[in-house]
C-alpha cells in the first residue's frame, strides 16, 4: 500500500505501520512530499515520524481508533457496500434540521440517531445538517475543537458508524449535510504544525493563528481543506457541506479559498450525477458570498442568515442586550425588512460592532433559497449561560409564530433539533477535555465570561461535569404529551403547507410583501396567494389584509377567514395561513 505525507521542513521521514518502520523517499515530482509503500489492510495501524521525533498521527488520518492522540488507522472505503441507489436532494426547497449526534439520543452515537431518522422524516423535513464529527479529545462535546478533518469521532461510531446513518437517511429519502471547521482545530490533539505550514502570523483570528490561505507554502494547506471536503461528499455520500464561520478564513489571494472550494465541489457534483452544495456562516452580510462565481462571486450555493434570526428573537423575547440591539429598536420592522431584503445590516450602522456593516442583496438575481432562516441554531441557544431555549422564554403561542414566519419565509429554512416539539431540555456548552490543565481552563473561563454580565458562577453550567451534556440531551417521551404534541402537529401542518403550496417555495424574493404594526405587534405578509399573520400581541389584533375572498390553510387558534372589509381578526399570541381565492 503507498503512504504519503507533506512534510516540507522535515529532512527524514519515516513510516510506522503495524509495529514495522520504514524509511519514506521524498516524491520527486511534488515539492515537500514523501511516499514510500508498506504491508497494510483495513484497519493497519500506522503514523509518521519526523527527523526521528515521535510518531505522530497522518495529517490525512481516515480514522483515529485512539482518539486524536493515538495512532491513525487505515480505512478501506470500497469495503461498505452501499444498498441505497442515492441520486441525491437538490437545495431549492429544502427543509434542514441541525443534529447533534451526541445529544440526539442518551446513547450519544450515529446508530442511535438513525433509529430516530423516521421521526424526521414523518415531520416533512429533506435534509438531516449534522454538526462536526471530526475527532476531539474526549467523548462529549459540540465538535468545534476537531482536529484530524478527514476522519470521523470514533465515540459516535467511526467511519462504519457514519456510513450506516447516511444510508438510513438516504432509505428514508433525507438527504445528509455536514457541519465542517476549516477555520480553526481544536487546542488539544493538533500536530499539523509539526507537518508543514499549515497555520500562519499573517493573520489572527479568535483561536490564534489563522489558517494558512495564501502567505508561502498555502497552495498544498489549500488543497488539503479542498481534498478533505471532497472526501465527505465521495467518500461518505454527504449531500452538501456547512462551512463553519467562513469570516474567520482569511484569504488576499486573487482566487478566494471559498471560490476554489465551490469550483472543487461543482465538479465533484458533475462527476458522480448528485446535486452537491455548499452553505456558508457568515456574518460578513457579503452578497459575494453566494453570488454564482460567473458573476463575481465565491459561487456557494446558500448561507446562513442570522439576521433574521436577531429580527425575530427580538420581536419574540423582547431582549436587547449584544447584537441585539439594533434590531430590538423596531424588532418588526427588522423582520419585515429581512423578510423583503435578506440583511438588515445591508450598509447600515451596527451598533454592536461600531461601525457600518454588510452590502445590500439584488433581490431580482439573488434566489430566496440562498438564505437559511430560522428561529434558532445550536449557537444561538447553547451560547446563553444556561443554554435555553426560545420554549423556556416565550409562550407556546409565540412558539407557533416563530414556526409559522420561518417555515413559510422566503428562505430555506431550518430547525434546531427537539425545535418541533418545544423542547423542555435545554442545550448546553459541555466538553470533555482530557488535559486537566485545558479542561480547568475552559470551565473557569466559561464562568468569568457570564459573570462579566451579571450571571452568579454557580448559576453557570461547567462544560466538564458529565451532567451538563445530560440535561442537553432530548428527551423522547415529551413529543408524546402536551403541550408539545401540539406545537408538534403545527410543525408538521406548515411543513405540509410547504409541499402543498407552490409559492411557499418561490424563489423570489422580491415577490414577498409585508405589513406591520410595531405598536399593536402583528405582522403579515403575501407570498403568491399565500397569506401570512401572527400576533404577537397579548390581545385580539384587527389585521387589514384587503382580501375577503380567503381559506384558511392552517392556525394556531381558532379563527374565521377575513371579514367583508377585509379585515382578519386574530387572537393574541397566534399565528394563521390563509390562501386567497
Amino acid at each position: 500500500m503507498q503512504f504519503e505525507v507533506w512534510a516540507p521542513q522535515a529532512g527524514r521521514v519515516t513510516l510506522r505501520c503495524d509495529g514495522v518502520t520504514r524509511a519514506l523517499e521524498r516524491d520527486p515530482e511534488r515539492e515537500g512530499w514523501w511516499r514510500g509503500e508498506a504491508e497494510a489492510h483495513d484497519g493497519s495501524r500506522y503514523g509518521f515520524a519526523l527527523d526521528d521525533g515521535p510518531v505522530l498521527p497522518d495529517p490525512r488520518s481516515r480514522r483515529q481508533p485512539d482518539g486524536p492522540d493515538g495512532l491513525s488507522a487505515v480505512v478501506d472505503h470500497d469495503g461498505f457496500t452501499w444498498r441505497t441507489g442515492w441520486t441525491g436532494r437538490p437545495l431549492p426547497g429544502a427543509v434542514l434540521y441541525e443534529l447533534h449526534v451526541g445529544t440526539y439520543t442518551r446513547e450519544g452515537t450515529f446508530d442511535a440517531a438513525a433509529e430516530r431518522l423516521g421521526h424526521l422524516a414523518d415531520l416533512g423535513v429533506t435534509h438531516v445538517e449534522l454538526m462536526p464529527v471530526c475527532p476531539f479529545p474526549g467523548r462529549h462535546g459540540w465538535g468545534y475543537e476537531g482536529v484530524s478533518l478527514w476522519a470521523v469521532h470514533e465515540p459516535y461510531g467511526g467511519p462504519e458508524g457514519l456510513k450506516r446513518f447516511v444510508e438510513r437517511a438516504h432509505a428514508l429519502g433525507l438527504g445528509v449535510v455536514l457541519d465542517v471547521v476549516h477555520n480553526h482545530l481544536g487546542p488539544s490533539g493538533n500536530y499539523l504544525p509539526q507537518f508543514g505550514p499549515y497555520f500562519t502570523d499573517t493573520h489572527h483570528t479568535p483561536w490564534g493563528a489563522a489558517v494558512n490561505l495564501d502567505a508561502p507554502g498555502s497552495d498544498e494547506v489549500r488543497a488539503y481543506l479542498v481534498d478533505s471536503a471532497l472526501a465527505w461528499l465521495r467518500d461518505y455520500r454527504i449531500d452538501g457541506l456547512r462551512l463553519d464561520a467562513v469570516h474567520a478564513l482569511v484569504d488576499t489571494r486573487a482566487r478566494h479559498f471559498l471560490e476554489e472550494l465551490s469550483q472543487a465541489v461543482d465538479t465533484l457534483a458533475g462527476d458522480t450525477g448528485r446535486p452537491l452544495f455548499l452553505i456558508a456562516e457568515s456574518d460578513l452580510n457579503d452578497p459575494r458570498v453566494i453570488t454564482p462565481r460567473e458573476n463575481g462571486g465565491f459561487g456557494l450555493h446558500a448561507q446562513w442568515n442570522d439576521d433574521f434570526h436577531h429580527a425575530l428573537h427580538t420581536a419574540l423575547t423582547g431582549e436587547a442586550q449584544g447584537y441585539y440591539a439594533d434590531f430590538a429598536r423596531a424588532p418588526l420592522a427588522a423582520v419585515a425588512k429581512t423578510l423583503t431584503g435578506g440583511f438588515f445590516h445591508d450598509g447600515t450602522y451596527s451598533s454592536f460592532r461600531g461601525r457600518h456593516h454588510g452590502r445590500p442583496l439584488d433581490r431580482t438575481r439573488v434566489a430566496a433559497h440562498r438564505l437559511l432562516g430560522y428561529s434558532q441554531t445550536h449557537d444561538q441557544i447553547g451560547n446563553r449561560a444556561q443554554g435555553d431555549r426560545l420554549a423556556a422564554l416565550v409562550s407556546p403561542g409565540l412558539l407557533a409564530c416563530a414556526a409559522a414566519l420561518t417555515l413559510t419565509a422566503p428562505f430555506t429554512p431550518m430547525l434546531f433539533m427537539g425545535e418541533e416539539w418545544a423542547a423542555g431540555t435545554p442545550w448546553q456548552f459541555f466538553t470533555d477535555h482530557t488535559d486537566p490543565a485545558l479542561a480547568k481552563a475552559v470551565s473557569e473561563g466559561r464562568r468569568r465570561e457570564f459573570a462579566a454580565h451579571g450571571w452568579a458562577e454557580q448559576d453557570v453550567p461547567d462544560p466538564q461535569d458529565p451532567a451538563t451534556r445530560d440535561r442537553s440531551c432530548l428527551d423522547w417521551s415529551e413529543p408524546e404529551r402536551e403541550p408539545h404534541a401540539r406545537v408538534l402537529d403545527w410543525y408538521r401542518r406548515l411543513l405540509e403547507l410547504r409541499r402543498e403550496q407552490p409559492d411557499l417555495t418561490d424563489p423570489d424574493l422580491a415577490d414577498t410583501k409585508v405589513a406591520y404594526d410595531e405598536e399593536q405587534r402583528w405582522l403579515a405578509f403575501r407570498r403568491g396567494d399565500v397569506r401570512v399573520a401572527v400576533n404577537l400581541g397579548d390581545r385580539p389584533a384587527d389585521i387589514p389584509l384587503g382580501i375577503r375572498g380567503a381559506r384558511v390553510l392552517a392556525a394556531w387558534e381558532s379563527v374565521g377567514p377575513p371579514g367583508p372589509n377585509g379585515v382578519l381578526r386574530l387572537p393574541s399570541e397566534s399565528a394563521v395561513v390563509l390562501l386567497q381565492e
